[in-house]
């Protein structure tokens, strides 16, 4: 039995093609870019008003005081949106600008409205101090500036980058294309049905996968339900899937050594160019992964018990997802254990975690009770990952422990 760092070796190594695509950077959410993105616009576009107010040449201001004030005359009002465009403008002369409002030339700070003292006519606004310049302005292109780096290559798009994308004008984009992932269920104790007898399991993990798949990165296609005597069926299930558009096969179960665990047993009757079945973990220590030999395509078998199954796409499935895909190796960070921990010294324990921060701002994470790979109360409870090393059995409070976010990766983070 291999160990975690040797199998992700293997994965890594088994790595597999998937095409590019041009797609609408409105349609982009959670796609890996392929090269580095850069504004094809000064942003913002034109100077503005960053609030509502009236704008000078604050050099007209100079000699201005309370004994000596000066009237300015109100030209017009621009509106966000408007032309700005005026014809000569004369000494101590004023426009009224609206937050976004373009700023003729002519003008280099603009006076709030708080502070405005309009005339009697209210044409005139009256300016018994002097103004510093360059106030409440936002210059053109003081955000990006053409041709500046907007994101780089391998970045997980996010809601704050299409919002940068359509500010800027940044239209179509190429990324991956997503992986189509075809998910089998195992078992006779699986059932799609609302209400089912004590002896029968619900179908969680196939909607758990179906889940991730608006999140992730992939395309999720359901194959239903393998039962206990469906191995010829199986078989035949991967010869089609290796003629056909899917890049990567799950199952859920039937993946350990009992007597109904047939995907070990089929997967070995393929041409593989790798493999492995078993790793120093838990949950999780069945997982079977195989790349079928001559075509891009591979197999991950998940343990049936759901905790094992969701430890296991996150640990194996994800970071396989990630490399495919192109995006930096995820890393860790770091938090203080808030509780004492023990386990076995020669695996490494996926624990269903709860992160927190004290009063000073330091991440502390606590070892949640019930462990076990079936119970999910824990896994409703939690809110990341810790990741226990090997070598190791006892763990006191305050070591600082490997965390993993259970939905992101930790560079889409950090």
């Amino acid at each position: 039995m291999i160990n975690y760092k040797q199998a992700k070796k293997i994965l890594f190594k088994s790595k597999i093609k998937i095409k590019d695509e041009i797609i609408n950077s409105s349609k982009s959410l959670n796609r890996i870019i392929l090269s580095d993105i850069y504004s094809t616009a000064n942003y913002p576009a034109g100077t503005n008003a960053a609030f509502d107010g009236f704008a000078i040449n604050s050099n007209e201001t100079k000699k201005l005081n309370k004994k000596n004030s000066q009237n300015f005359k109100i030209l017009k009002t621009i509106s966000a949106g408007d032309n700005p465009k005026l014809n000569k403008v004369k000494k101590f002369e004023t426009v009224e600008v609206m937050t976004g409002a373009l700023i003729p030339k002519n003008f280099n700070t603009i006076i709030p409205i708080e502070r405005i003292i309009f005339d009697k006519s209210r044409k005139f606004i009256l300016i018994n101090e002097k103004i510093k310049s360059n106030q409440h302005i936002r210059y053109a292109g003081s955000d990006y500036k053409k041709k500046d780096l907007v994101i780089k290559k391998g970045t997980i798009i996010q809601p704050s980058h299409i919002l940068a994308f359509k500010t800027l004008g940044i239209t179509n984009i190429k990324v991956k294309k997503k992986p189509n992932v075809l998910f089998f269920s195992t078992g006779n104790e699986i059932s799609n049905n609302k209400k089912i007898d004590n002896w029968k399991v619900r179908n969680s993990n196939s909607h758990y996968i179906r889940s991730l798949s608006n999140n992730f990165l992939f395309n999720f296609i359901d194959g239903g339900i393998l039962r206990d005597k469906d191995e010829k069926l199986f078989e035949k299930k991967i010869e089609k899937t290796l003629k056909s558009k899917i890049d990567i096969i799950i199952t859920s179960g039937a993946v350990s050594a009992g007597k109904h665990d047939f995907v070990p047993f089929v997967v070995k009757k393929f041409r593989l160019a790798n493999f492995f079945k078993g790793v120093k973990i838990r949950p999780g220590k069945p997982i079977l992964f195989a790349k079928f030999d001559k075509v891009e395509k591979v197999i991950f078998g998940l343990p049936g018990n759901t905790i094992s199954s969701s430890a296991c796409f996150r640990f194996f499935v994800y970071p396989f997802l990630l490399n495919i895909l192109g995006v930096k190796t995820e890393k860790p960070f770091k938090a203080q254990l808030k509780n004492t921990y023990s386990k076995n010294k020669k695996i490494i324990r996926f624990i269903k975690a709860r992160l927190t921060a004290t009063k000073d701002g330091k991440l502390e994470i606590e070892a949640l009770k019930g462990q076990e790979s079936y119970r999910i109360r824990s896994f409703v409870k939690s809110n990341i990952w810790g990741l226990f090393k090997d070598g190791q059995s006892k763990f006191k409070k305050g070591e600082l422990i490997d965390c993993y976010s259970p939905i992101f990766s930790n560079s889409n983070i950090f």
